[in-house]
């Protein structure tokens, strides 16, 4: 490996540790904030319907904020960065983040326009009026969470990696203070809900400002010529909507996950219940919803440590490259990315499979939050947990395609993908209940990658694909000696009474599994968990 290679694979390392790290602290954050809902809310239809209501902040973020917009953005940025100077940039900022603006907020008063007529009309239960009160606190976070993903693009554009991933951290904290401090004021517990939604509200303005003074350290202030990048503004547009047909997938089908969660549980002491007029019985039971959010929130565990760190510090690489026709240095970032994938990410599926159930315990079953609940996200955990290596790649195949250009192949995939969840979705539910919504999205991500995976290949053409499957391979060899030791553990540790056994029940299996792992990488020459951890190599740069 020539030593420009080397040098080019330690800062890509360097980057992705440090902004996982970062991560990580978030991550650790937001699990105590869900651990701290659970305790607080119960496993039934108070925080079923939050669950649901949030997920629509979630949507607009990751379509439209950190997805989309700043995915179409950022090379655009790039370009009249280095082309025409920072004064082009900064015209280009402005005029996004005022049209931004405006567009938001006429999309908010909209819908809460539509929801108070929903409420006004006065035909709802009260599941559905709680959901829809909660829409409506909710819905201006939409707007914050948009425009502070904006300003997180930028910084990522200047290689402030750390910063964005901290902005997430800051914004569980203030959430964890809030649920502490200021929800218990309240006693009763549907006061408590909206009290929490209004503090989230406050939470999303504070993380909105933070990053407002390191953008205006790096020169970047309103321009009163702002129009001038109208143009590029308008061709921005264009862009952004087969962005969000590639990028949607995942987010739509949790969207629509949560509503099938939500409207085919049977109601709260009423598992006798039909619907359809007596038809069928509710396939789901009270609380799938919060368990599928949990569920969830614990597989974005490691995807976002290091699936979301990765594509965060690739995507700027593919762009310079794309931009300066290096397709040599872009195929070889890209393979890197997907062996880095592969080391990590099929791991952490086994990972979280194993220890789905000791974590789902030791987090989560607390206060109103019983052992049947927790049974009942340990299987949510599993069922997403399967699929953390197609979404890590899925992560970093996109942004390849966006790099290129193309933006219609990842909408064409995506639009299959949705087609593939649903039916399976039906084809499941009936006879595995709650748990199929979850294997069913992770069937829909595998498919998703490897379709992305192969025309990828076809599209670069003389990447290095022999080095991804050979470190598939032994990524698989590695993981399956990491889970039979991980299982042992488990088993002896199986006995143990109390809070103490439940923490060793996690990290016991935890720190064999791990240790394990990385000496069935050595000894099958496995480098790239080493570069990860440790983002270096030895001097000939062929062994970590």
């Amino acid at each position: 490996m020539v030593e420009s290679e080397v040098a080019s694979h330690r800062r890509v390392s360097r980057s992705v540790v440090n902004v996982s790290l970062c991560t990580f602290l978030s991550r650790v954050l937001g699990l105590l904030r869900d651990s701290g809902m659970a305790a607080q809310f119960g496993n039934g239809p108070l925080l079923d319907a939050f669950t649901v209501a949030f997920r629509i902040p979630n949507l607009a973020r990751a379509l439209l904020g950190e997805g989309a917009l700043a995915t179409a953005f950022l090379p655009a940025y790039l370009a009249e960065r280095t082309d025409h100077g920072i004064s082009a940039a900064n015209r280009l900022v402005t005029a996004t983040i005022l049209i931004l603006s405006v567009v938001l907020s006429g999309l908010i008063v909209v819908v809460e326009a539509v929801l108070l007529a929903v409420l006004w009309s006065g035909d709802l239960t009260d599941e559905s009026s709680r959901l829809v009160w909660l829409l409506i606190y909710l819905m201006p976070y939409v707007g914050l969470i948009c425009l502070t993903a904006q300003f997180g693009a930028i910084l990522q554009a200047e290689q402030r990696f750390v910063a964005v991933a901290l902005l997430p951290a800051a914004m569980n904290l203030l959430w964890l203070i809030c649920l502490w401090w200021i929800v218990p004021l309240w006693n009763d517990a549907e006061d408590q809900l909206y009290v929490m939604a209004s503090c989230v509200l406050a939470c999303g303005l504070a993380q909105f400002l933070t990053p407002w003074p390191l953008v205006a350290r790096l020169g970047f202030h309103y321009v009163r010529d702002w129009r001038l990048a109208m143009p590029r503004v308008r061709q921005l547009a264009w862009e952004i909507v087969p962005v969000i047909g590639g990028l949607m997938i995942t987010q739509i089908n949790l969207l629509f996950d949560s509503a099938v969660a939500w409207g085919l549980a049977a109601p709260e002491g009423s598992a006798e219940a039909t619907l359809w007029w007596g038809l069928a019985r509710y396939p789901l039971e009270s609380g799938t919803a919060s368990a599928m959010f949990l569920g969830h929130r614990l597989y974005q565990f490691p995807l976002g440590v290091f699936g979301v760190a990765l594509g965060t510090v690739l995507y700027p690489l593919f762009a310079r490259h794309a931009q300066a026709r290096d397709y040599v240095q872009l195929r070889e970032d890209y393979s890197l990315g997907m062996r880095y994938v592969a080391a990590i990410g099929i791991p952490a599926s086994c990972g979280l499979c194993l220890l789905s159930q000791p974590v789902a315990t030791l987090f989560f079953e607390y206060g109103a939050f019983d052992d049947h609940d927790a049974l009942q996200t340990s299987h949510m955990i599993a069922g997403y947990g399967i699929a953390v290596w197609a979404h890590c790649g899925i992560s970093i195949m996109l942004r390849g395609f966006y790099a290129l250009g193309d933006r219609l192949t990842p909408m064409r995939v995506g639009i299959l993908t949705v087609g593939v969840n649903v039916l399976l979705n039906l084809l499941l539910l009936w006879w595995l209940g709650g748990v199929a919504l979850a294997l069913a999205t992770s069937m829909a991500a595998a498919f998703q990658c490897l379709m992305l995976g192969w025309l990828f290949e076809q599209k670069l053409g003389g990447w290095r694909g022999r080095d991804v499957l050979i470190a598939t391979g032994k990524a698989g060899l590695a993981s399956l000696a990491m889970s039979l030791a991980g299982l042992a553990m488990l088993t002896a540790l199986e006995a143990w009474p109390g809070l103490l056994g439940r923490a060793g029940r996690v990290a016991g299996p935890l720190v064999v599994s791990v240790a394990v792992y990385l000496c069935a990488a050595r000894l099958l020459r496995f480098q790239e968990p080493f570069e990860v951890l440790w983002h270096r190599k030895s001097g000939d740069g062929k062994s970590p």
